[in-house]
């Protein structure tokens, strides 16, 4: 049981690490890098088969010139054979024969081989040809798929950036609610304080000496004036000469101490 568990456990491991691996690779690798090697190793391979062709070409050339002046002995060695013979020295004439017959075989062995370079070249040839086509299309695709691939991280750093704006603004916005908020309880505390401070319930420190006392007589008075008013309408007057009389100065007389002598 214990084994089995200790099985299990190390799995996992295996491909949590594998997994984190991947994801590290995928930081880490840059499609377009890869593309831009896979290219170079084609073209170098491409290299390696032109030079390949090169040297069975060359090959080939030094065979055909071979066999060039091998053919030249060969005639030349026919055209002694038929002159000695005609100057009656059949011995020279069998000679040059026989030279001649070993000859034959030696190039029949140089057009196999020029034969088997020929074939060879046209394989290698036809390779070049495959490979080169490979290469450019090949690299017509690399170059897309970089270009792709390009436009695509650009369009992330751009989303990015928008989300990030988009963040901002709502920070910013956020910002300015809470400073709102800031306002409005400053604004109902210095109502609130003005209001314990016309109550007398705070102390002004910045008020005249005596306000306090100066305060309240104020409140004393404006009692005692509507106390007289009051009693001077109950006996049939005006106001106490709270309100403006006809001729009197209108408005302005408004509050003012009546003339002595009168209700």
């Amino acid at each position: 049981m214990s084994t089995s568990n200790g099985n299990s456990n190390s799995a996992r491991m295996k491909t949590i690490f594998r997994s984190k691996t991947s994801k590290a690779l995928d930081r880490m690798e840059d499609p377009r890098e890869t593309l831009d090697d896979s290219y170079d190793q084609q073209v170098k391979l491409l290299q390696q088969v032109r030079v390949a062709v090169a040297d069975v070409a060359t090959a080939k050339k030094r065979i055909e010139l071979q066999g060039e002046e091998m053919g030249a002995r060969y005639q030349r060695l026919g055209s002694q054979a038929a002159e000695a013979l005609a100057q009656g020295r059949e011995d020279l004439a069998r000679a040059a024969l026989e030279r001649r017959a070993m000859l034959e075989g030696q190039v029949g062995q140089l057009q196999s081989q020029f034969a088997s370079l020929q074939q060879q070249t046209a394989q290698l040839q036809e390779r070049e040809r495959r490979l080169t086509d490979q290469v450019a299309a090949f690299r017509i695709e690399k170059e897309t798929i970089k270009a792709t691939y390009t436009a695509s991280e650009a369009q992330v750093r751009a989303n990015e950036a928008v989300s990030g704006i988009s963040n901002s603004i709502t920070d910013v916005g956020s910002s300015l609610d809470r400073a709102r908020d800031r306002v409005a309880q400053m604004q109902a505390r210095a109502a609130a304080t003005d209001e314990l401070l016309a109550s007398g319930a705070l102390t002004d420190l910045t008020a005249a000496p005596d306000a306090d006392i100066e305060r309240q007589l104020a409140v004393i008075s404006a009692q005692a004036e509507i106390e007289r008013q009051l009693e001077a309408m109950k006996g049939g007057s005006s106001a106490g000469g709270a309100s403006a009389q006809p001729g009197s100065g209108g408005w302005t007389s408004i509050g003012q101490a009546r003339p002595a002598g009168q209700a």
